[in-house]
């Protein structure tokens, strides 16, 4: 009688750990925030959840918080800001897209903070990518805190498969549980 029920507790264990395993490979994954290039949105060391499936039967949306694989076998978190065939411009601390001025509420708090100085310096998309437009599986992206983000203005534009998926619940510290836009 003990065997049976030893071998039960063995067998309930081991799916337990079988669906952990894939539902952290295949479906959500735990990502730690690495630095201050997403503040005020996301501060350093903030835990959050990356949601894999979304992108799999969609594309990012613009202003979706990602994480892809970035250079130097790291991940990075920024905010999706131009999708493929778009144009991106920043003039005077306003973001143009495709030629139309478009509002960034969550920098809102950072404008606040410092009204006299730029948030984002001037550029054009082909000035810090070598490409006039986004190309069709690309997006460019940015880290919200503009002045000390390494980002697409850095690295370029992102391909598309490099998207490990959509961070939008921070679920550490405890007192921070949030959902993010």
């Amino acid at each position: 009688m003990a065997k049976s029920e030893s071998w039960e507790w063995i067998k309930a264990v081991a799916v337990a750990l079988t669906l952990a395993i894939v539902i952290r490979y295949f479906f959500f994954a735990p990502i730690v925030v690495d630095g201050e290039s997403m503040m005020p949105t996301l501060e350093n060391n903030d835990r959050m959840i990356v949601n894999k499936i979304g992108y799999n039967i969609s594309e990012p949306d613009r202003f979706d918080i990602v994480v892809f694989h970035a250079p130097q076998n790291k991940d990075y978190i920024k905010r999706v800001i131009g999708l493929p065939g778009d144009t991106i411009e920043y003039e005077n601390d306003v973001l143009y897209i495709n030629g139309e001025e478009v509002e960034e509420p969550y920098l809102d708090v950072y404008k606040e903070e410092a009204p006299s100085k730029p948030l984002t310096g001037d550029f054009q998309l082909e000035e810090v990518t070598g490409v006039e437009t986004i190309p069709e599986g690309h997006i460019f992206v940015l880290g919200d805190n503009r002045q000390h983000s390494k980002d697409s203005r850095h690295i370029g534009v992102v391909n598309s498969e490099d998207v490990v998926g959509k961070a939008n619940f921070v679920f550490w510290p405890f007192q921070e549980v949030r959902m993010v836009d």
